[in-house]
């Protein structure tokens, strides 16, 4: 073979390569690109979710929400509710506390639960407390929030700044408070 025909075909496989490479290049920049979208979007979305947690078939938790986010695909994984949260808790003696707020979001790896705009929880027994945002530890099973709050008892309208009190409001502790306090003697 001439060498000018091998020139021309060692100059063709270089360029086929060359091409090659710059177009499966571009592709991979593309791929990469979409990975870094598809990281930061959730990886799942539900409408309308009603769902019914039960142990040893007795209902424990009825969470009722339009749209739940489901963002378990991050390092720090988290569940958002952005169109309000209503969550009924049943106790072992089937006693029923409710909680509704504007937002939630709820983060896997700590277990904690931050509730945001127009929060209420009111108690079987009526107790009720109200913020604009509050913090539920499940494993401590503690509520608490450093911002403004109303706490409502049979016989007392406390308000303030800084709640903080187990789940069951046996024991509450307030920062800063004012309103209409009964002392037991």
């Amino acid at each position: 073979m001439p060498k000018a025909v091998i020139n021309n075909i060692i100059l063709s496989v270089v360029t086929v390569f060359t091409v090659a490479t710059f177009f499966s290049c571009e592709d991979y920049f593309k791929d990469v690109q979409e990975i870094g979208v598809s990281a930061n979007e959730p990886i799942g979305v539900a409408d309308t979710i009603n769902v019914v947690y039960t142990d040893s078939g007795v209902v424990k938790a009825i969470l009722i929400s339009p749209k739940m986010y489901d963002y378990s695909n991050r390092d720090f994984p988290f569940y958002e509710f952005t169109e309000g949260v209503n969550l009924e808790l049943f106790d072992e003696d089937n006693n029923k506390t409710t909680v509704i707020s504007d937002y939630g979001i709820s983060y896997t790896k700590t277990d904690l639960i931050d509730l945001r705009g127009n929060v209420q929880i009111v108690t079987h027994t009526n107790d009720t407390l109200l913020a604009e945002q509050l913090y539920y530890d499940q494993k401590k099973e503690w509520v608490f929030t450093n911002k403004p709050f109303t706490y409502i008892t049979e016989s007392d309208v406390i308000n303030g700044n800084g709640f903080s009190s187990d789940s069951k409001f046996n024991n509450v502790e307030i920062f800063e408070w004012g309103g209409n306090i009964t002392v037991e003697e």
